[in-house]
């Protein structure tokens, strides 16, 4: 909470220093039948301390529950650091930096953003970030078919592995432009992308294959045939990635023989907490020669007169700065805050301490799946390669599973009924670095409970 150190007196002397008499007489351009008059039903004024405790208790009746949800939104330790440096007011309150020489320090925040996700997904370029992983996706479904001059279909290959939320809004945004997306089935087995499936795209013309790593289940998918499958027809590749995954797994850059055209995804686990379904930011990088392509901004770094380093906009391919004919997007914000925080976040904790972060996650994911393993009445669904998300048939109504287990402040994870009809009462279940042996201890045994119950009774849970 802000403190405002200025009392009765300060006011009246800053009032009268201008001539005013009292602040209403600050607003007196504003006609008197538009304004609202006294505000009578507002409470009495509370101290500082009231305030806080008033606060505190609304937070606590939100409770603080176990979560094991995760479907595209990661709950990660944040270093207390990284928040309180974003939110100063050089970057809390910091604006677009159209002008250079009053946005030094926002510009070289962005660069260095923009080097160290390149670095991250072993690729050349990044912009200065989307709105989200979403709409990240759409952009770089419309910036294939721009680079792919030699594809006349506008036909994108996209598996039904990838989030449905990103299908959905990629669908919302590109078919009107006359590109259709192509879903590719779910190998059962595997619970991913059987790249024999493409096999009857052979030969075809195909503009784009999009390729999830890991993917909404989780599971680890086999990129490299993917990719070079993708070259060998003439395809532009897409990455949708994880970017913390990338700390420990092979980077989109070096997938295949010569590697993927386009990474982009979501860029929430890099330090955005989880605050009621955002905001996010979306995340894009590319070979460099595709450059030109790319939405957004793109930051550069050079030197003045004098040879000292300064930065500046460069390559601004939206309509606000071009012609409109030749834009490539309209994206009108680079999430800039959110990215002011991603790069503290990737600062602080270096390389190695991105890799750690994802190593503890597998870990405690591996954990969990010891544990529900042995649990009667839920089977693992894929026996492959996972990260931190895998997936559980779940013997019971899940709706009063996940009700039940919520009213002991537990969120299981994440009902795939309605995405994935086909896969029955399956469960998305999420463990990070953030979960202890007795969380994952107790997630396991009120399952069990819980899914033992439901069993015994056979009795239909009511919806709400």
């Amino acid at each position: 909470m802000p403190f405002i150190p200025h009392t009765d007196q300060d006011v009246q002397d800053m009032l009268a220093e201008i001539g005013a008499g009292r602040i209403d007489d600050l607003f007196d351009e504003i006609p008197h039948v538009l304004r609202c008059g006294e505000l009578t039903d507002l409470p009495d004024g509370m101290t500082e301390m009231e305030v806080t405790r008033l606060m505190r208790e609304r937070a606590q009746a939100d409770g603080q529950p176990l979560c094991f949800i995760g479907a595209g939104a990661y709950e990660h330790h944040i270093p207390a650091a990284v928040w309180e440096i974003t939110t100063r007011g050089e970057f809390y309150s910091a604006y677009t930096p159209y002008q250079a020489e009053a946005s030094q320090g926002t510009l070289q925040l962005l660069y260095e953003y923009q080097t160290m996700m390149a670095g991250l997904m072993g690729l050349d370029v990044s912009n200065a970030s989307l709105y989200d992983g979403a709409t990240a996706l759409a952009e770089a479904i419309l910036m294939a078919v721009r680079l792919n001059r030699k594809s006349k279909s506008r036909r994108i290959l996209i598996p039904k592995s990838l989030h449905p939320a990103y299908r959905k809004v990629a669908h919302t945004i590109v078919s009107n432009q006359n590109i259709e997306l192509i879903e590719i089935p779910i190998d059962c087995g595997s619970g991913r992308t059987n790249p024999e499936e493409l096999s009857r795209y052979q030969d075809q013309d195909i503009t784009a294959l999009v390729i999830p790593q890991p993917n909404f289940f989780g599971v680890i998918e086999a990129v490299d045939q993917l990719t070079d499958w993708a070259c060998t027809n003439g395809a532009m590749s897409i990455a949708v990635v994880n970017p913390l995954a990338m700390s420990v797994l092979k980077p989109p850059g070096q997938w295949g023989g010569k590697g993927v055209d386009i990474a982009c995804g979501e860029g929430q686990p890099l330090g955005i907490p989880l605050a009621s379904g955002g905001p996010y930011y979306g995340f894009l990088t590319c070979r460099a020669r595709h450059v030109r392509q790319v939405p957004g901004r793109i930051i550069g770094r050079t030197v003045d007169l004098e040879g000292k380093p300064g930065f500046t906009l460069t390559l601004q391919a939206r309509e606000q700065h071009i012609r409109r004919s030749r834009a490539t997007s309209n994206i009108c914000t680079n999430q800039g805050l959110m990215v002011t925080a991603s790069t503290i976040h990737m600062s602080l904790l270096g390389a190695h301490g991105l890799a750690r972060v994802a190593e503890a996650s597998h870990a405690n994911t591996r954990g969990l799946v010891e544990r529900l393993d042995t649990v009667a009445g839920i089977k693992r669904l894929f026996n492959t390669a996972y990260f931190h998300e895998v997936v559980y048939q779940i013997d019971a109504p899940l709706d009063g599973v996940l009700r039940t287990l919520a009213a002991h402040n537990v969120q299981a994870g994440y009902t795939l009924e309605n995405d994935y009809p086909e896969l029955g009462n399956a469960l998305l279940i999420c463990a990070t670095e953030t979960k202890t042996a007795s969380d994952l201890d107790h997630y396991a045994e009120l399952l069990e409970r819980v899914v033992g119950l439901q069993q015994a009774t056979k009795c239909p849970v009511q919806p709400k």
